[in-house]
């Protein structure tokens, strides 16, 4: 993994930074990503607790030094309770934003100002370290394909994979889906032996897939409570992801 300046949310924006197509990371799906990272890295620093199914700040003047998660945690403070999966979606532009503007500050992203129309102005985005966001792909993938075991894996890498497979980042598909081939679950060789046994090689891939996730889980979030707090955010995150890949044709 990258060096540890780079926060859970900041790791989950870069996932999902296409280089081929830089725009697509500005999405709701990213958004509510990005959003849920920095819901769980603020339980994980013990600055909100779940209260009854209820995101809570524990009190009104602690701060991480981090801006984006300073940000979100007064935006709760400041605001009508909501549960975890309300607070992945809510206002969930502003987080990415300001992930984005700090990827930026670390040089991991390039800012590029352009005109529309060569009239309005406007700004573009591009990978900068690229050696920085192929090093994420790489440890998810080998942190997904139960290369090390999961108690050896260490925490906030486990919360990374666990959340990217919920929004089906492309280092994270779905091995009975139908992802590239190369991903971690090379869905092509389940393509590819054809039939009922090609069926049924890609159901147990998936089953061992979701097995992993699991185990992942609750390396992520050990104590109880946290838990609950990783399943429903990243149960926010596949919804979105769901609803996003929908057909929307009659």
């Amino acid at each position: 993994m990258p060096r540890d300046p780079l926060s859970l949310p900041a790791r989950l924006c870069l996932l999902a930074w296409d280089p081929a197509r830089p725009g697509a990371a500005d999405a709701a799906r990213v958004h509510h990503l990005v959003r849920a990272g920095a819901l769980v890295e603020l339980v994980r620093r013990g600055l909100l607790r779940d209260d009854d199914g209820i995101a809570t700040p524990v009190d009104l003047d602690s701060e991480t030094g981090d801006p984006v998660l300073d940000g979100l945690l007064e935006l709760v403070r400041e605001s009508l309770p909501h549960g975890w999966r309300p607070w992945v979606g809510l206002h969930a532009r502003v987080t990415f934003d300001a992930v984005r503007e700090q990827l930026v500050a670390e040089g991991c992203l390039r800012a590029e100002k352009k005109r529309v129309l060569g009239v309005f102005p406007s700004v573009e985005y591009a990978l900068a370290r690229r050696d920085t966001a192929q090093a994420l792909d790489r440890r998810v993938r080998e942190v997904l394909a139960g290369q090390v075991p999961a108690a050896e894996v260490p925490e906030r890498d486990a919360a990374v994979a666990v959340l990217a497979a919920a929004a089906e980042l492309g280092c994270a598909g779905d091995p009975g889906g139908a992802g590239e081939p190369g991903t971690v679950n090379e869905p092509g060789a389940a393509r590819g032996s054809g039939g009922a046994r090609g069926r049924g090689s890609a159901a147990g891939a998936g089953a061992r897939r979701r097995d992993r996730i699991a185990e992942l889980a609750g390396r992520a979030a050990p104590a109880p409570a946290l838990r609950g707090v990783l399943d429903e955010v990243c149960g926010a995150v596949s919804d979105e992801t769901a609803h996003t890949k929908a057909p929307t044709g009659g």
